[in-house]
């Protein structure tokens, strides 16, 4: 009955909420928690992580990484999708919003599942592949600052096996991606990245409509 996305007004985004989604209760409380912050835009929307929940689970991932962890609500949803003896590697290198982070991880009974690397993302990026780490990981998720995108990707691209993916958040950055008076570094980074998916013959690639927009990739 469409050839084309549908446009989510406030009250069918609430209805896609009432009867799509399925948050723990944990992850409930985290998600409000981080709304009352200043940065609180930074968040994934709820059916955006639930929808990455639902790819780990199809592709049976076990080991994540995840470029970005704000306050761990993303990455909680991950490892919530994980088996025993699944791994989600999140890197962050703000020490307020994972300590945060990490009391939500325990009361949900995961923390288990995950591994905080704090410190500069590229660094963490460049130790995991000095350590043998590439062609290891199922699925990679990449939400941090715009500038280093690129350089996100390409490591991601070393560091995920063949037939994996790796998703890109904030690829439609608010509809900025199409304006012409959107100039500004993290606006024109994610242009550059956006025409450097979509040529890029190394990989599958999918843009979806879900939250800021999400752009899987997945390695050939």
């Amino acid at each position: 009955m469409a050839n084309q996305t549908l446009n989510l007004t406030p009250e069918l985004l609430a209805y896609l909420r009432e009867h799509g989604l399925r948050e723990s209760p944990v992850l409930a409380e985290l998600r409000a928690a981080t709304a009352l912050l200043p940065e609180a835009v930074m968040q994934i929307s709820p059916e955006q992580g639930q929808f990455m929940a639902f790819l780990l689970r199809l592709m049976g991932a076990k080991q994540v990484l995840e470029i970005g962890t704000f306050t761990g609500y993303s990455t909680l949803w991950l490892a919530s999708a994980l088996p025993e003896g699944g791994q989600v590697v999140t890197c962050d290198r703000n020490r307020e919003w994972t300590d945060m982070a990490r009391q939500y991880w325990e009361r949900a009974g995961l923390a288990h599942r995950i591994t905080l690397r704090l410190g500069d993302a590229r660094e963490t990026l460049q130790t995991l592949q000095e350590a043998g780490e590439s062609d290891t990981y199922d699925f990679a998720f990449i939400d941090a600052d715009k500038a280093n995108y690129d350089a996100y990707y390409e490591a991601c691209l070393t560091l995920v096996r063949p037939g994996s993916l790796i998703a890109i958040d904030n690829t439609l950055w608010g509809g900025a991606v199409i304006d012409p008076n959107a100039t500004d570094p993290d606006t024109e980074a994610i242009r550059r990245l956006n025409r450097k998916l979509r040529d890029d013959q190394r990989v599958e690639v999918v843009m979806v409509p879900v939250g800021d927009g999400v752009t899987l990739v997945r390695r050939g």
